[in-house]
This record gives C-alpha cells, structure tokens and sequence, in this order.
C-alpha cells in the first residue's frame, strides 16, 4: 500500500479521524458561537453530526497519507462583538486543538484505568481504534499548533500578538503558507530527514509517553504488528 498500512490501521484511522474531526470542529463552532459569531447557527454546524463537518477528500488524504484538511468551521473575528474581539477569536480557534487534546487524555485516562489486563482482552481491533484515538489526536493537537497559514497555530499567534507585529504576521500570511507546503513535499523526499515529521513526531511521542504508561505502549505496538 502507499501509505504502507495494513486494511485495518486504515480502518481504525479513518474512524478515529471521524470522531477526532468532529469534535474538532464542533468546538470551533460551538466556541465561535460563544463569542459572538451567528455564523455557526446559521450553517447548522453546532451539531455532532460528522456529514455536516467533513470534508471528505481531507479526511481520505489524512487516512492514507496522514495529510488533509478534515474539516471546516465557518467562524469569523469579524461577525464578533468588537469588545475583546482578539480573545474572543483566540478563543474560538484554540478550541480546535484542545479539543483534540482533551479527547486523547480522557481516552488514555480511560485506558490507564481499565488496566493492561483487560485491554489486552479486548477484540483486536477494537484495541488498535482505542489506541490510535490517543494517538491522532496527540498528533492532530500538535499539527494544529502549527504557526504556518491556514493551521489554527497560525492564527493563535496572530491572536496573541501587538497589533503592529499582527500586520507583520498578516502581511507574511501567503509565505508561511508556501513554507508549509515545503515541508509537506519535504516529507515525501527520501533525504533521510524530515522536517515536519521532527516538528510533529517529537512532541507526539513524549506526550504519548506521558499520558499511557510503558506496558500499554507495548501491548499497543504487539497489537499494530499483528495486523501487518
């Protein structure tokens, strides 16, 4: 396969991207609404309904390649109430992320609970959906930390910065997003290093120590092996 995983990683990615996207989303959304915006109502999306979120051409891409826009929000700073607007935005863009977060650590909370003993009883499959649900979610955190336009990092920074550095970072907004793409491409040159995945695998890799602990890593890594 060109992704390089088995029928059922596949599967179990592409179910957990439907959740984590979902979620994603409707914290956008239901945030974004919060602040001010009608937007949200308007479109329907303040809704669990993944059909209403997905983009479905993203959500393939990022299954098989681990790339992709899943989703979108139709929120805007500018249909916000003026007073405090810039928190109001950094508000509704960081839920995205944290979101994403927050789904991860209740599921490896869940998993730390429950015990190596009966996870390890679990259906296979069902295992690996539990355990990449901690993972893409980890990953989908950080990816989305990003400063590069159009992730949500980007326009956390934006949200955070002085007014005169924010024109600087609006200005360069096209730029970041060439760099983006750079990396992306970067990540299918066989040159021995990628940059994205360094950015983005690192800080995956030590949350994902932090929040399973090393039996459950294991038992994770037996179980993807059996499917290949």
């Amino acid at each position: 396969m060109l992704s390089g995983l088995s029928l059922a990683e596949l599967f179990a990615n592409a179910v957990v991207l439907l959740v984590a996207m979902t979620i994603h989303e409707f914290a956008h959304n239901y945030i974004g609404y919060r602040m001010g915006d009608p937007e949200p109502v308007r479109a329907g999306r303040l809704t669990l309904n993944p059909f209403v979120h997905i983009n479905w051409f993203g959500w393939v891409m990022f299954v098989i390649i681990g790339f992709g826009i899943l989703g979108s929000a139709p929120i805007s700073p500018y249909r916000m109430p003026a007073l405090n607007r810039r928190w109001r935005w950094l508000a509704s863009v960081a839920a995205g992320p944290i979101s994403n977060l927050i789904l991860a650590l209740i599921t490896a909370l869940i998993l730390r609970i429950v015990g190596l003993n009966i996870v390890s009883d679990l259906p296979p499959m069902l295992q690996l959906i539990l355990f990449q649900m901690v993972v893409l979610n980890l990953l989908l955190f950080v990816f989305n930390l990003i400063p590069l336009f159009p992730i949500d990092g980007w326009h956390i920074v934006l949200s955070l910065l002085p007014p005169d550095l924010a024109v600087f970072w609006e200005k360069h907004q096209q730029t970041s997003t060439y760099i983006l793409y750079g990396l992306i491409l970067l990540s299918f040159v066989p040159i021995g290093f990628s940059p994205l995945q360094f950015i983005i695998g690192e800080p995956v890799s030590q949350l994902l120590y932090a929040t399973l602990d090393l039996p459950l890593l294991i038992q994770f890594d037996q179980v993807r092996r059996a499917f290949r």
